[in-house]
């Protein structure tokens, strides 16, 4: 079970896995000679032969034997420590590094809750099999032939018969494989479909509590997690079933030997001091490679990990250029442009649409007209579109993604604040941002005093900052944004799901950036688009009107009886609020 790719991949773990190995070679050798010390005191006293200084000498040796084993196993388990903190530095790096060569788009190829388990437990699983089985592979080998060399000496016969009975376990590890190849390909995939129900129910529990949903997804949880536990419960009786095979081949192949070694004995073919040192080695002849077969289900489980890893890292990847935005007077064109989620299911049919230097844009249009696909899209996260969308001269798909993401911001309705402090998620817009900088930008959200009357920039957030309002975590966002300091924003439904007041405040906010940035906003709100320079009406994945507020009202179409019947509708609101 050695897969030589990985191998190749994790090469600085290698000479870690050689110290194991050397360590555990050492530590035998002075086993071995730890048994023809005592072995020759019993000959010596069996035939009295045996005196003071002889037996000094048997102390004085065991004693410095047991010392080099004990150093050998603390160096063997150094060496596995390393091996295994090396492993999972270079996954992890792989795993993080594939994640951003995808790019924003990694979703439509692989679950999050997939990328989390093989980050979390699938390096796990091969940092033991590199820190412990393959070490005891190698060793495995080498052990029988370096105790064969031994015993020949005192006789071939055993030492044959010892050595030939020792690849019985290997062949009982194949046999075992055979059956738990197919098991624990279910046993993966059930794992990683718990995985990813778990986290979809976790993040959806306040949903499932209001449709009171969650009894029902609590009993699908429970269908799932015993269907988990059935097959887990197969894995490790494969796995008890197999070890208890490997002890009878292992402990009777030394039973065959010793055996052999007392018969020989009888007949005067070997010595007292032969047949003990026979007696006391036959066991390690096995006990190498049955340690080996106690970790079988390591390294297939291993083997299995690294499948769903090089699956993932063999992905095919955004085929972009490697164009950089070199000018921030950045230009925006669509011509043609169309996307289709599906082939059957096209959801942008040629969008046209200009959008000048410094340009206040607006898009508009009821929900799933493509609005938020056209952000997608710019952002790098929808990139199978046709057509054309050029930056300036350039195909937006020539350009890189980190190109993209340094000359553009999004900030959507759900923007995630990371567990930590106000300072750590302000920095993520500027790892360089002075104090006095961020204080600015969250004097501009209108958050400063509240951040201050707590504990200032190092307040504490929970994750997704379920210790602030709604309203003042989208303004908190909103001043990270600013930090980040790009030629063109994107709002997409920035104010949804906030306070009357949080959104005048954004708004606010947007109007100021507009005066200097270029700004794509996305709102179902359509008061909050009456300034935009130009206003995209959408529909069913095609541009019906456009132009500024003052000239839509006037053609008596779409964007007027969208924008009539939401004036209606607040204006009722007031007035029933109003009256009590």
């Amino acid at each position: 079970m050695i897969k030589m790719r990985l191998i190749r991949l994790l090469k600085g773990s290698g000479k870690y896995i050689l110290y194991q190995v050397l360590w555990q070679w050492i530590s035998l050798i002075a086993q071995i000679i730890i048994a023809i010390n005592i072995t020759q005191l019993i000959d010596n006293a069996f035939y009295n032969k045996i005196s003071d200084s002889n037996i000094i000498k048997v102390i004085i040796t065991v004693i410095t034997g047991v010392f080099i084993r004990v150093l050998c196993d603390r160096f063997y388990t150094d060496a596995s420590f390393h091996a295994g903190a090396n492993v999972k530095r270079i996954l992890r790096n792989q795993i993080y590094e594939k994640v951003l060569r995808l790019g924003p788009a990694y979703r439509e190829q692989v679950h999050t809750s997939e990328i989390v388990q093989m980050a979390g437990e699938g390096v796990e699983q091969l940092e033991v099999y590199f820190s412990r089985y393959l070490s005891q592979f190698f060793y495995s080998l080498l052990a029988p032939l370096t105790l064969f060399i031994v015993v020949m000496r005192i006789s071939m016969k055993s030492a044959v018969i010892l050595l030939i009975a020792v690849p019985l376990i290997p062949i009982v590890i194949m046999l075992v494989m055979l059956v738990a190849k197919r098991l624990l390909s279910s046993y993966f995939d059930i794992y990683y479909g718990l995985g990813d129900s778990f986290l979809e129910k976790l993040h959806g529990m306040t949903t499932l509590k209001i449709y009171r949903a969650d009894k029902a997804a609590a009993d699908d949880m429970d269908r799932e997690s015993e269907q988990f536990r059935k097959i887990t419960m197969k894995v490790l009786m494969m796995q008890l079933n197999s070890t208890s095979v490997m002890d009878i081949v292992a402990y009777g192949g030394a039973a065959v030997g010793i055996i052999s070694a007392l018969a020989q004995f009888y007949r005067g073919e070997i010595s007292l001091f032969g047949m003990l040192m026979i007696l006391f080695l036959a066991a390690e002849f096995f006990l190498p490679m049955r340690i080996l077969g106690s970790f079988f289900h390591i390294g297939i489980n291993g083997m299995k990990a690294s499948d769903h890893i090089f699956a993932f890292i063999d992905l095919p990847e955004q085929k972009r250029g490697d164009k950089k935005i070199v000018d921030n007077n950045i230009n925006i064109s669509l011509e043609n442009l169309s996307f289709s989620y599906e082939p059957t299911k096209e959801i942008l049919k040629g969008i046209n649409m200009n959008i000048p230097l410094k340009s206040f844009v607006s898009l508009v249009g009821v929900s799933g007209s493509g609005k938020s696909t056209i952000a997608g899209i710019l952002m790098g996260r929808n990139p199978h579109y046709s057509g054309s969308l050029k930056i300036n001269d350039d195909e937006h798909s020539e350009l890189t993604s980190e190109s993209i993401m340094k000359n553009f911001t999004m900030v959507g309705h759900s923007s995630w604040i990371f567990a930590g402090t106000v300072r750590e998620n302000l920095l993520m817009g500027n790892p360089n941002a002075s104090v006095s900088e961020m204080n600015d930008a969250l004097q501009k959200v209108n958050l400063l005093d509240f951040i201050n009357s707590q504990e200032g920039l190092d307040t504490k957030l929970t994750s997704n900052a379920g210790n602030l309002s709604g309203g003042q975590k989208q303004r908190l966002s909103l001043a990270r944004a600013l930090l980040h300091n790009t030629p063109v924003y994107i709002f997409d439904e920035a104010t949804s799901n906030v306070d009357a007041g949080s959104e005048e405040i954004i708004m606010n906010v947007i109007h100021e950036l507009a005066k200097e940035k270029t700004i794509i906003l996305i709102s179902h709100r359509l008061a909050n688009v009456v300034k935009s320079d130009n206003i995209f009406m959408l529909k069913d994945g095609n541009i019906v009107e456009s132009g500024v507020h003052s000239e839509l009202m006037a053609n008596k179409s779409a964007y007027e009886n969208l924008f009539t019947e939401q004036m209606n509708l607040e204006n009722f609101s007031k007035r029933r609020e109003a009256m009590g």
